[in-house]
């Protein structure tokens, strides 16, 4: 057990150190992220408006931190969550949720980016720890959340956002779908443009009750990130 905890600090270092080589250059901006995961295909298009998630996400792609991570957190008609380096070599039934790299993000929230469907954003500490709402170094959500009715939306302005949502917004969440409850409360940092029906697929999956609770009984991987040239075709 010793020497399996010390080659996964090991491990871990080198990670870290590769990952601080990494530069992104201009061309790498103007590529989308192929998420490949046992459950299927999703192509993720970063935002330019927030250029500091986008980069950090680009550098971590290209160190390959994402590759054998799990989504360990998910609920369905919400959402689906990785980005935990330990989750790589967890054992079933650990729980899960708490690493990353020794850093986090400045919060870049923008009135044009929100909660619906397919967004992919931040995941961060609560707000009595972190009162900046700044962001994970690498935990990362995609929502699925789900369709809401005009009374729906106007107990979300109410009771969570405490202001009103612009109207193309919500007819977007009418729709489309999604989590209104989190805008401007996470960083928005790209949206899905291939493998939507991945995230449903994903969310669907059974997952566990006890300490390792809302983590999938059945491990969802990510296989590989990595850059791919936009309009990359899904096999």
């Amino acid at each position: 057990m010793r020497k399996l905890f010390s080659l996964l600090l090991l491990l871990t270092a080198f990670t870290a150190v590769a990952q601080q080589d990494v530069t992104v250059k201009k061309k790498d901006r103007k590529k989308d992220i192929l998420l490949h995961t046992n459950f299927g295909d999703m192509v993720v298009r970063l935002s330019d408006s927030t250029p500091l998630h986008r980069d950090n996400f680009i550098r971590l792609v290209k160190a390959k931190y994402f590759d054998s991570l799990l989504f360990h957190r998910v609920i369905n008609r919400f959402m689906i969550q990785g980005g935990d380096p330990e989750s790589k070599y967890a054992k079933p039934g650990q729980a899960l949720g708490n690493g990353g790299p020794r850093y986090t993000i400045p919060a870049e929230f923008r009135s044009s980016l929100f909660h619906v469907k397919g967004v992919i954003a931040a995941a961060r500490e609560g707000d009595d720890v972190n009162p900046t709402k700044a962001s994970s170094g690498s935990q990362f959500y995609i929502v699925q959340g789900k369709v809401f009715t005009e009374p729906g939306l106007d107990s979300v302005e109410t009771r969570r956002l405490k202001r009103r949502l612009p109207d193309y917004q919500r007819e977007v969440y009418k729709t489309i779908g999604g989590t209104p409850h989190l805008d401007q409360n996470y960083t928005i940092f790209g949206h899905v443009v291939k493998g939507m029906e991945v995230i449903d697929k994903i969310a669907a999956v059974a997952t566990s009750k006890g300490p390792d609770r809302d983590r999938p009984l059945e491990d969802v991987r990510i296989i590989e990130a990595k850059l791919v040239r936009r309009n990359h075709k899904l096999k």
